[in-house]
């Protein structure tokens, strides 16, 4: 493994972890009228605190995009995941909540199935796949996958509506990641001209615009126990099958790496939402004050 990439590739997930958590703090006092409406993302604009979250949160997209430019997708989405230990860092120094069994628990399953997945695997870069079908099918799959949990997130926004539109923000952001990849190597081709003729950089802005008014959308109406879990571990599913569908990411495929990579990717899961219900995430509105909200109470 590159130790820029690893050292770019946390960082990223440092700046996502602080960020999401600063988001989520301002995001649970706006309006419930602006669920799932970009009016959301507008109210929480003059907020200062979503701000430097929103700040850190695209140092950590931009931080993500070079790591996956100098790695394979499949090595560096791994990696992104360890933001919910960030995450938990920030929010355990704000809540004073001690780390406990639970906590040692989830950070050893996390950074074990990481490190499991990553040396069975041994991820590697091979030929991308030139057949725009394939492209299509599987970018496809996942955007509708998230349409579909979009759709049943805002019938049942303040149950299990928050875990269903974070799963759907964890799908776009892994599809984003595959084509930041690609749009990185469009621009290395041609500059400029050659990365603005393609589609995908505009698949990036939609992606990411998209997927955080889903975020914040969730985080608006829930626990960042409920919702950061469920974002954490669909976006490197999400691109780990991309990076390996159509970038051309090769793993190791025999019995046993197989085993361990589906271990691996299992601890990976568990480790998140064990880290994820830790009491020192922080409650969202819904758990800590009435509905009735309105950012100007800040």
């Amino acid at each position: 493994m590159s130790v820029l990439v690893l050292l770019l590739a946390v960082s990223a997930a440092c700046c996502l972890g602080f960020g999401f958590v600063l988001q989520q703090n301002a995001a649970q006092k706006a309006p419930l009228s602006d669920f799932l409406s970009f009016r959301l993302l507008l109210d929480l604009m003059r907020v200062p605190r979503w701000l430097g979250g929103l700040g850190l949160m695209i140092a950590g997209m931009v931080l993500g995009a070079v790591a996956l430019g100098e790695g394979e997708i499949s090595l560096v989405e791994p990696l992104l995941a360890t933001n919910l230990l960030f995450a938990l860092a920030l929010s355990r120094y704000q809540t004073g909540q001690p780390l406990g069994r639970q906590g040692w628990a989830g950070l050893l399953l996390l950074a074990g199935g990481v490190s499991a997945f990553i040396m069975a695997g041994e991820p590697r870069a091979g030929s991308a796949v030139s057949d725009p079908l394939r492209h299509w099918l599987i970018i496809g799959a996942m955007v509708g996958a998230a349409l579909v949990l979009t759709t049943y997130g805002k019938r049942s926004r303040l149950s299990w509506g928050p875990v269903l539109l974070a799963t759907a923000a964890g799908l776009l952001y892994g599809v984003q990641d595959a084509l930041t990849r690609v749009s990185g190597t469009r621009f290395s081709a041609g500059g400029f001209p050659e990365l603005f003729t393609g589609w995908q950089p505009y698949g990036v802005l939609a992606c990411g615009v998209t997927g955080l008014v889903l975020v914040q959308s969730a985080f608006e109406t829930a626990p960042l126990r409920m919702s950061l879990p469920a974002l954490t571990a669909a976006e490197p599913l999400a691109g780990i099958l991309c990076g390996v569908g159509f970038l051309g990411d090769r793993l190791r495929t025999d019995t046993g790496a197989l085993a361990w990579e589906a271990a691996g990717l299992a601890a990976v899961v568990a480790g998140i939402v064990l880290l994820g219900l830790h009491p020192a995430m922080p409650c969202g509105a819904t758990e800590a004050e009435p509905p009735a909200r309105d950012l100007q109470r800040r």
